[in-house]
This record gives C-alpha cells, sequence and structure tokens, in this order.
C-alpha cells in the first residue's frame, strides 16, 4: 500500500491511494480527497479491495501516519492482518508499490499532459491497462492470474470508423496515447533499471561486527536538532551488530538515550574497518518531554462507575496523533497527571 501526493485537483480529489498485490501483481487505484483519516482510508479498502479479494495475510507498507496509527493497527490485528512497516529512509521495502507508482504516474502523465486538472477521470482506464499488460516477472497479465482468463480482446480503433463525432474524437485519443504510452513506459523501465544497477552493492554483516549509522537528524524528530545541519557528521557509531532481521535489516545495539528504533536496512549501515576507532556519538536529547503524550482536546466524554461512585471519563485527542488514536481517559486521573492542561 502507499499514496500519490502532490497531484492537482481533479473532481475534488488529491491524491490516489495504491494497493498491489504481490503474488498477481494486480493493482487497484483509489482516489482521495485532503484531508483524509485513518479510518476513510480503511473504508475506501473496504469499498474497493475488500468486496473483492477479501483481507490479506500481510500488507507491506510505509510508516504513514494512517499506517502506524492505533485505529489502522487494531483493525488489522483484530482481522489476522500482519502489518509489515518499512524502515526508515529506505522506501525499497514497499518497492512493490513504489514500482507501480511510477508507473502509474507515467501513464497519468502521458494522458493528461494537456488537461492535468482530469486525471481523475482516467483512473479507471489507467488500472484497467495496468491490469492487462503482460508482466515478465510472472509471465502473464494480473488479470489473467486473478480471474483465471484472458483479458477480452483489445479492438484497435480507425480513425473515421464511428459516425458520432464525440466517439470517434475519443477513440482517436486513445489510440494516440497508447502509442505515446508503450513508448514512455519502455524508455522509463530501461532508464530506471541502469539508475538503479550503479548504486547497488552487496553488503552483509555478522553478529559483534561494528557499523556506523547514517541518520538525518533534521529529518528525524528522535534526533537532537544542531545548529550546523550542513556540516554535521552523516554517519554515528560505531555500534554493534545484535542480529540480522530479515534479509536485508539488521538490529543494532544503540545507547540507552537513544529514542530511534534500532533497526536498519543495510543501506544505511557501513562497516567498521580499521583498528582506530571515529567516534560520532548520538545527540542527547535535552527534552525528553517533548516525546511524551500530551493532551490536546476533549472530544467526548460520559459518566461510569468506578469503585461504587459515578466519575467522569473523557475522550482525549492527545498531540501529535491522529483523532482516531484518542483514548478513554478517567477526567480526574488525566487533571492529575497534566495540571497544566484546562480543557
Amino acid at each position: 500500500m502507499d499514496f500519490i501526493e502532490g497531484l492537482p485537483t481533479s473532481n475534488g480529489k488529491q491524491v490516489i491511494f495504491v494497493v498491489v498485490d504481490r503474488l498477481s501483481k494486480a493493482a487497484h487505484f483509489m482516489h482521495l480527497a485532503h484531508p483524509y483519516t485513518a479510518s476513510s482510508v480503511a473504508q475506501t479498502f473496504m469499498d474497493n479491495v475488500f468486496k473483492l479479494h477479501g483481507f490479506p495475510d500481510s500488507i507491506t507498507c510505509d510508516r504513514d501516519p494512517v499506517f502506524i496509527s492505533n485505529f489502522w493497527q487494531d483493525l488489522m490485528a483484530f482481522q489476522g492482518v500482519q502489518l509489515q512497516l518499512s524502515t526508515s529512509y529506505h522506501p525499497q521495502t514497499d518497492g512493490q508499490s513504489e514500482v507501480v507508482n511510477r508507473c502509474l504516474e507515467t501513464y497519468l502523465r502521458c494522458m493528461c499532459t494537456d488537461s492535468p486538472q482530469q486525471w481523475a477521470s482516467w483512473l479507471p482506464l489507467a488500472e484497467w491497462w495496468y491490469n492487462t499488460t503482460f508482466h515478465t516477472a510472472i509471465q502473464a497479465t494480473p488479470y489473467e492470474i486473478v480471474y483465471g482468463q484472458p483479458p477480452p480482446a483489445y479492438l484497435p480503433y480507425l480513425l473515421g470508423e464511428s459516425k458520432v463525432q464525440l466517439v470517434d474524437r475519443s477513440l482517436a485519443k486513445r489510440e494516440e496515447m497508447l502509442k505515446v504510452l508503450k513508448i514512455h513506459l519502455r524508455r522509463a523501465q530501461e532508464r530506471m533499471k541502469q539508475l538503479a544497477d550503479k548504486h547497488r552493492s552487496d553488503r552483509q554483516f555478522s553478529e559483534g561486527d561494528l557499523v556506523y549509522v547514517k541518520l538525518h537528524s533534521y529529518r528525524q524528530n528522535s534526533v537532537a536538532a544542531r545548529g550546523n545541519e550542513k556540516l554535521a557528521p552523516k554517519y554515528f557509531g560505531p555500534f554493534s551488530v545484535v542480529a540480522k532481521i530479515g534479509a536485508v535489516a539488521y538490529k543494532i545495539q544503540l545507547p540507552t538515550h537513544a529514542k530511534i528504533h534500532n533497526v536498519f536496512h543495510v543501506s544505511q549501515l557501513k562497516k567498521h574497518v580499521g583498528e582506530a576507532v571515529v567516534s560520532t556519538t548520538l545527540p542527547s536529547l535535552g527534552n525528553a518531554e517533548n516525546f511524551t503524550k500530551e493532551p490536546e482536546l476533549i472530544l467526548d466524554r460520559m459518566t461510569v462507575k468506578r469503585r461504587g461512585r459515578a466519575v467522569t471519563k473523557v475522550l482525549v485527542k492527545w498531540k501529535h496523533h491522529l483523532v482516531e488514536d484518542a483514548t478513554w481517559e478517567f477526567f480526574y486521573d488525566l487533571c492529575h497527571k497534566f495540571p497544566s492542561f484546562h480543557p
């Protein structure tokens, strides 16, 4: 799963929600409007994907606020779906959807270059073209894998066959775009493969190896910010490798004061070479309270019985969290824990 952002407004929509099946390579493209929430994304998934295929065994996605929200994780956990979140700064983890995103963007770029505000109208046709295109990885079209039969025959249109001017113009435009699409897609695939192969290298670490970790402190809130980010070191460490997680991720022994996840993709690690150790410690957080939950707003309240007495419970919206992550708390305990909070 992934989102395509930064699109011009088309029919009130600004975002494309992309879902790809790892086995059949079949994809569904759904448009969304800002602001979208975890509940609205879940409803869109139910309306377009679940009704056709049911819930999957696992979902691979990035760490978008929707996918790491308590609402989304609880919903998938109760349906028996395993969430596989990508590691930081490594979009290749969900590379399947990233590749489909590029393919879809190329489709839409060719379809509506002259009128980009019309991309929402072309989205169903782009999905059909993608799912009926031959994939070299599965040696078939996604349509054949899902439905067990080849897609309906495509009938090319010859200019002037229809007596209706609008039909003639629309089908002729479709034929023209098909030719352009094939040229652009072939060119894009060859270019992306050449660029990716240039920067790939085989890295392997063993348990106990010393490695340096690449971090972007100006983008990672859990690393203390400093005044000279441009000249600050990119790598921190060395730290010891604790274990190998999967095929391309490693668990690192970070300092106790570190507030970041200790599993990194191999591309974010560099092996320590030689005996001399150039130590670059992680900057400690001066104010750890920035990462504790703080109440922002009370959304609802109710009266419940607690130890034989009527007490008030409130639905709390926490700072830097989605509305779907709001939790019920006892009002007295909330005021006692956060005396500066005035609901």
